[in-house]
């Protein structure tokens, strides 16, 4: 009889606009793996939006998940998504400190910027302390600005460059990680995604552009990465799966004309991942 998985999803509620828990929850549980939420903050909508509900869940955090361990529960996955403030990241070193085990698969999402831009919550010391996550990361996924602000570089104006991206993606193995993942880059008409695996080897993907983006479809491609890491699969055929199924999402989004700060309509396409 085949072992159900579980994740730890360590990332905020926001209940309107399609991100975060919200997305996460529903792709990795259609994908057959058990999602265990612990919410870093809860949103009314997120922050895309001129007005918004904030509640800070720090202090709640760590209370939160004692009751997890004095229930001694384990988990094949922890999947970290937005975290609100440097004490945050202290609070998750420590959550895979108490929860991690050997086979555990930590998948790190650093959700700190886009466009070659930082979010407005995010400075220099909130880079420097998310590295932190890093060493022990079995697979990362920033976007190309996340990338960069990890590894202290500037922004890459250069596009789908392989030899750039391979060398961005080097420093961020230095820092720790095994598998990087960057996606999202711009590349004329195309959309690439570059994937630097824990044995070196470079692979630039790329689809054409589906449309406009939309809010929520990295957590949308790393919720697929997640599912299918504590599944066992191989890192280029989720990226690929993630990827194309992004894609379809938008394009399916765009026919439907549903406003790009509402995220994608993964709902009506659920039943592909549950193969």
């Amino acid at each position: 009889m085949r072992v159900q998985k579980k994740i730890a999803m360590i990332n905020d509620f926001s209940g309107f606009g399609r991100c975060s828990l919200m997305v996460s929850v529903p792709i990795i549980s259609a994908m057959k793996v058990q999602c265990c939420a612990l919410p870093t903050a809860i949103l009314s909508n997120h922050t895309g939006y001129e007005d918004f509900f904030f509640d800070d869940y720090t202090d709640r955090m760590q209370e939160y998940y004692e009751k997890w361990e004095r229930l001694g529960l384990s988990f094949d996955g922890i999947y970290t998504g937005f975290l609100g403030s440097e004490k945050q990241v202290g609070i998750v070193q420590d959550f895979i400190r108490h929860f991690a085990k050997e086979n555990t698969v930590i998948i790190v999402d650093p959700v700190m910027g886009d466009n070659g831009s930082r979010y407005t919550t995010i400075d220099e010391g909130f880079c420097k302390e998310m590295r932190k996550l890093l060493p022990g990361a079995d697979i990362i996924t920033p976007n190309l600005t996340e990338a960069c602000l990890l590894a202290g570089d500037s922004y890459l104006e250069t596009g789908a460059d392989k030899t750039e991206l391979t060398r961005l993606a080097d420093k961020l193995r230095k820092l720790g990680a095994k598998n990087i993942v960057i996606t999202g880059i711009a590349d004329g008409e195309d959309i690439c995604d570059f994937i630097y695996t824990a044995d070196k080897e470079a692979i630039l993907l790329r689809q054409p552009c589906s449309g406009e983006a939309h809010a929520g479809t990295g957590d949308v491609f790393s919720s697929v990465i997640a599912a299918d890491a504590v599944n066992g699969e191989d890192i280029v055929t989720s990226v690929k799966k993630a990827a194309a199924f992004v894609g379809k999402a938008i394009k399916l989004s765009h026919e439907m004309r549903i406003p790009t700060q509402e995220g994608v309509c993964f709902e009506e396409l659920l039943c592909e991942l549950a193969i």
